[in-house]
């Protein structure tokens, strides 16, 4: 069922996010490569990214780089599998308030999510290390595998 580790985020999965502070931060950025952009949310908690896969697959690890002092330091990692419409925790991760790449390993809290097939990855900024909760996210990468 399982092949190689790969990146799972291309060009037709499908991103969107809670909210965005204008147009020139929008959540193109979050995929884009660039060091120099990024996508930045409006302020308030919570604030999420939302990834839509094109086929079933069980993510492995998760690498994001805020710009620190907009870190989403407290993050539930939700998932909808098979024909779920309802959101399911599948792990959650406490990133540093830094300015580097932060890598987390995607393990389920639930026993029955472990190598489970999933359309829908969504990540739930639960705090900010903003005071106003504003998220600032410069790079997202989710790697793992495409389920057969």
């Amino acid at each position: 069922m399982a092949g190689e580790m790969q990146a799972l985020i291309t060009a037709e999965t499908k991103i969107k996010v809670s909210s965005t502070l204008d147009k020139t931060v929008g959540k193109k950025y979050l995929t884009d490569g660039s060091p120099e952009t990024c996508w930045t949310s409006q302020q308030g908690t919570p604030q999420y990214i939302q990834l839509s896969f094109p086929s079933p697959v069980i993510p492995k690890r998760i690498d994001i780089t805020f710009q620190g002092g907009f870190v989403g330091t407290r993050c539930v990692v939700e998932c909808q599998s098979g024909d779920e419409k309802t959101w399911r925790v599948l792990t959650r991760i406490y990133p540093e308030d830094v300015n580097r790449k932060q890598t987390f390993g995607v393990v389920a809290e639930s026993t029955d999510l472990v190598e489970a097939s999933i359309k829908g990855l969504r990540l739930v900024f639960q705090e900010s290390s903003d005071f106003f909760g504003r998220i600032t996210v410069y790079d997202l990468h989710i790697a793992g595998v495409v389920a057969e």
